[in-house]
This record gives structure tokens, C-alpha cells and sequence, in this order.
């Protein structure tokens, strides 16, 4: 049995590496058993996120909070390329990858066309210094003397230094265009990788984060200590941390911030440059108009979905959850609660004068989100690819796969479990580069559990390195979507995010060792094997021995 969900598992990796069938199509188990893992609790916790991103986008909310911050930060490139990570990475702990991605590169078109739109005209200033160069060689090769020696030798000098300052423009212009290559390619390499980065920091700011809550309440049902609350603790500083290092490698390498240079003058093309980019953020933001009372009534919506999340049940103090039953209040309930508000919560200012006019005219008003809307918009096929893994993980369950496979992993009984999480990272990382993250921690995650039970360490201790090292894909166009749209824009080559993307992907590697050892340990409570992950130990030992006992009676 465990032998044909190996063979159905293979199978669907290699759909899914190779996306042959449609990703949310595809499915494992009797339809009984399929049914419901499409509708668990952590797939409406996805939903309510998804419906909420869809508002947000609707009232382009986002486009705003873009434009804002980069305001704020200021026009100087360096400055620039960490308000676009900064803005990419918010957005993405609350919107899709892709959609933050998709939204934020428009955006910093716009602004490297105001910094750089007189590229051609510094190329004619280019080959008109070059002709110019070279008539001056000319001239010098036919120049004669004449019988006033003074004459002669003040005319060489002048010859020399108007030779030496067309050289010294040639060079200021080739350094130029250099600068201009280097700082759109800094800027475009950086909204993708603050998609990736900052999806880890919330449940619901990717598919792997859910995928591990999934399959922790299918594996471990007493396993309460993974929420919105304690993730985001865990999450949001690590986040944080790699976001800066990730801002400073990039700047340092594409020029933003220059080292050797911070006494330089700046050049009188680059102020001008960004005094452009200014008025173009501002003009954007402009456009906007006014705040309108949709966009501050999703605000406040947004902040009471974020907040109720984060204080139903935070660990450290007794959450707003605690005032009801065990259980009867999941992230789910709360998501979904504070969605359904935004389908009959008017968009627009409403008048109650009819309360006390009967005369008075009372027009309907839009909603903040319509249903169709919300069809339209939600990307209701990744709903389907989580049930696709919640009905794989529950095969590896039922069929005993999940069990055989930890009985074939004494060989790595041995090693610390400090350089278990590293290595693990590291193989999900390079994994992630060519397959799909939804698809490579579904594979993964099933091992990764067996594997800390063998090393009798708390299984959250070697998932959530799996969990978070899967979305750190940075080193190839394909490894993900917003690799793919930034990719797209044909100012990038694959050398370019090889080269970034390595030192991006080490960076990562060790900030989450760190995490995972140090204040992970007391959010997750990492330091013993706890009581829940003992009880499916014990059932886990009898199935292997009753699984070994069926095959050696069928030999």
C-alpha cells in the first residue's frame, strides 16, 4: 500500500515540477477523503486573505501606500531601491507575490525612465565627443610650425588640454551609462526578491506557510502552538533582517551605495535626475486624488483584520480567543468575519438623513467588494492547489508512506540537529530554484516530520526551516513568478540574479539558523520533544511495525 502512494506521490512531483496538467487539477485518495482537505480551516484562513487582498486592489489602496512611502524615503537611488523593498515586502505579507510584484515594476518604470531619460541623448553626446577626439588627432598630425616659437607652443598646450577634457568627458559618459545599467538592474532585481522575502512574514502571505499549518493539524492534531500571532513574532523580525542585508548587498552591487565614494559630489545629470524622479512619484500620487472614504474604510478593515489576528491567541498573554470556548474561535473564524464586512459596508460616505426626512432620497450604494468582483479576482486555483497538498499529505498518512520513509532515515539519527536545519535549508533552497514552492514543500514536508521524530527533536524544529527555505528561491528567472515578470523586462540577464541571487540565498540560509536557534526556541517552545509530537511517535512505531509485519508475511 505505502509502496503505491510512493508511486502516486512520484507522479504527482513530476506533474507538478514539470506543471504537464494544471496545478489545481490534480489530486490523490478516494473523493470521501479528497472532499475534505479542500475545505479545512487553513484553506478559509487563505480565502479571507485572498478576499481582502482583492479589496485592497479594487480601491488601489496599495498603489497609494507605494507612492507613500517612496515619497517619504526620498529620490537618491539607494534610498529608492529600499523604498521599493520596503513597500514589496509589506504588500506581499498581505497580497500574492506575484500581484505585489506585478503592481510595484510599473511603478519603478516610470521612475527609471524620469532618471534616465536622456540615455540617447548621452549616446550622441558619446559619439559626438569621439568624432571630436579624433579630429583633434587629425589636426595634430598636420599641425606646422610656425616661425613664432611662443605661438607654437602655446597653441600644442591648448591642443593638448582640449584633447585631455574631450578624453576626461569620454570617460565621465561611459562611467555614466555604466551607472544607469547598474542602478536599473538594481532596481528591478529588487522587487522580486522583497516579494519572496517578505511573503515568509505572515501565514497568510504565501501558500508554504499555509501548507505547513495544513499538514501540522493533519500530522499533529495537538499541536497548538503555530498561529498568526506566534508566526508573525517569529517571521517579521527575521523578515526584517534579511530585508536590509538583502538592500544593502543589492545597492553595494548595482551601485546605489558606493563605498569608496560618500564625500563625492554629485554630478549635476544625476541631481537633475532625481529631481525628475520626484516630481514623477509626486505627480503619480496626485493622480490619485483625494483620499476617498472606501480607501479609509478598507484601511480600517485591513488594521482589524491584522489586529484580530494577531491577538486571538499571541501565546505570550492571554488572547481575545480565550474569552470563548477551546477551539471555538480559529484564524479562519476571524479572517472570514472581517471579509464578510467588506460585502455589505457601503463605499461610500452614507447620508442618515432619511432617518429623520422620510422625503429625503436614499440612493443604494456599492458595496466595498461585490461578489463578482471577488470571483473574478481571487485566484481561486491556488485554493484548489492547497486541497491537491492537504489530500497528498493525508496519503502519506493513511497509506503509511509518511512512516516507511522514517523508518529509512537511520543514518541521519547522527547529525546535530544545528546542522540538520542548515542542510535541510539549504537542499529545499536549491530545490525551490526549479520547481514550484507549493509543490517542494508538499514533497518535503512529510520527511522533514519523520525525519525530527527520528532525531527526537520538536518537529517544528526541522518544518519551519522547510517551510520558509522554499520561498527563498533567487538565483534563476524560473524559480518563481516575479523572477519570471522582473525577468521579462529584458534589462536583466540570468548572470545577473545567479550572481545576486547566490549571496541572497546564503544570506538566508544562516539568518534562519539563527532564528531557528535562537528566538524561535522560545516562541515555538523548540527546546524539548514535546507531548504531541510523542503521541504520533508511539502511533507512528506501531504502524511501522505492523506495515514490516504485512511485508515480511506477503514474502
Amino acid at each position: 500500500q505505502e509502496g503505491r502512494c510512493l508511486y502516486v506521490i512520484l507522479l504527482m512531483a513530476l506533474y507538478w515540477c514539470t506543471e504537464a496538467l494544471p496545478l489545481a487539477v490534480l489530486g490523490i485518495l478516494p473523493s470521501n477523503k479528497v472532499c475534505p482537505q479542500y475545505f479545512l480551516d487553513t484553506n478559509f484562513l487563505f480565502l479571507s486573505g485572498l478576499i481582502m487582498a482583492s479589496a485592497i486592489e479594487e480601491w488601489n489602496l496599495h498603489r497609494r501606500i507605494a507612492l507613500r512611502v517612496l515619497m517619504l524615503v526620498g529620490v537618491q537611488p539607494a534610498r529608492l531601491i529600499l523604498g521599493m523593498m520596503l513597500t514589496t515586502s509589506f504588500l506581499s505579507m498581505w497580497l500574492s507575490n506575484t500581484a505585489s510584484t506585478a503592481m510595484m515594476l510599473p511603478i519603478a518604470n516610470a521612475i527609471l525612465k524620469s532618471l534616465f531619460g536622456e540615455k540617447d541623448t548621452s549616446k550622441d553626446m558619446k559619439r559626438e565627443n569621439e568624432e571630436n577626439q579624433a579630429s583633434l588627432q587629425q589636426n595634430k598630425l598636420y599641425t606646422v610650425p610656425t616661425e613664432m616659437q611662443f605661438l607654437a607652443s602655446t597653441e600644442d598646450k591648448d591642443l593638448t588640454e582640449e584633447k585631455e577634457v574631450a578624453s576626461d568627458a569620454l570617460s565621465d559618459l561611459k562611467k555614466e551609462e555604466e551607472y544607469k545599467t547598474n542602478i536599473w538592474k538594481g532596481f528591478l532585481i529588487s522587487i522580486p526578491y522583497a516579494a519572496s522575502i517578505g511573503g515568509t512574514a505572515t501565514l497568510t502571505g504565501t501558500a508554504p506557510n499555509l501548507i505547513l499549518l495544513g499538514q501540522l493539524k493533519s500530522y499533529f492534531p495537538e499541536c497548538d502552538v503555530v498561529n498568526f500571532g506566534s508566526w508573525f513574532m517569529f517571521a517579521f523580525p527575521l523578515m526584517l533582517i534579511f530585508l536590509l542585508l538583502g538592500w544593502l548587498w543589492i545597492s553595494i552591487l548595482y551601485g546605489g551605495i558606493n563605498l569608496r565614494g560618500w564625500r563625492t559630489k554629485k554630478s549635476n545629470i544625476r541631481a537633475d535626475a532625481e529631481a525628475r524622479a520626484r516630481e514623477v512619484i509626486k505627480e503619480d500620487y496626485q493622480k490619485l486624488g483625494p483620499t476617498k472614504f472606501a480607501e479609509q474604510a478598507i484601511f480600517f478593515f485591513f488594521c482589524m483584520f491584522a489586529i484580530m489576528l494577531f491577538s486571538r491567541d499571541p501565546k505570550f498573554i492571554p488572547g481575545w480567543a480565550s474569552l470563548f470556548a477551546p477551539g471555538f474561535i480559529s484564524d479562519a473564524v476571524t479572517g472570514i468575519t472581517i471579509v464578510i464586512i467588506l460585502f455589505f459596508f457601503p463605499s461610500q460616505k452614507p447620508s442618515f438623513r432619511w432617518w429623520f426626512d422620510l422625503k429625503a432620497p436614499n440612493t443604494e450604494t456599492q458595496p466595498l467588494l461585490t461578489w463578482r468582483k471577488a470571483q473574478e479576482t481571487v485566484p481561486w486555483n491556488i485554493i484548489l492547489l492547497l486541497g491537491g497538498g492537504f489530500a497528498m499529505a493525508k496519503g502519506c498518512e493513511e497509506s503509511g508512506l509518511s512512516v516507511w520513509i522514517g523508518g529509512r532515515l537511520h543514518p541521519l539519527e547522527g547529525v546535530p540537529p544545528p546542522v540538520a536545519v542548515i542542510l535541510i535549508t539549504i537542499v529545499i533552497a536549491l530545490f525551490t530554484e526549479f520547481a514550484s514552492n507549493t509543490a517542494t514543500i508538499i514533497i518535503f514536508l512529510p520527511v522533514l516530520a519523520e525525519l525530527a521524530i527520528r532525531l527526537k527533536v520538536n518537529p517544528l524544529y526541522l518544518m519551519i526551516p522547510g517551510t520558509i527555505g522554499c520561498s527563498y528561491a533567487f538565483m534563476l528567472p524560473v524559480s518563481t513568478p516575479p523572477n519570471s515578470i522582473a525577468f521579462s523586462s529584458g534589462h536583466l540577464m540570468v548572470k545577473d540574479m545567479a550572481r545576486t541571487g547566490l549571496l541572497m540565498n546564503l544570506m538566508g540560509v544562516l539568518l534562519l539558523s539563527l532564528a531557528m536557534n535562537t528566538w524561535a526556541k522560545s516562541i515555538f517552545q523548540l527546546g524539548t520533544f514535546p507531548a504531541w509530537a510523542n503521541i504520533h511517535a508511539e502511533n507512528a512505531t506501531s504502524l511501522l511495525t505492523a506495515v514490516e509485519n504485512v511485508t515480511l508475511s506477503a514474502l
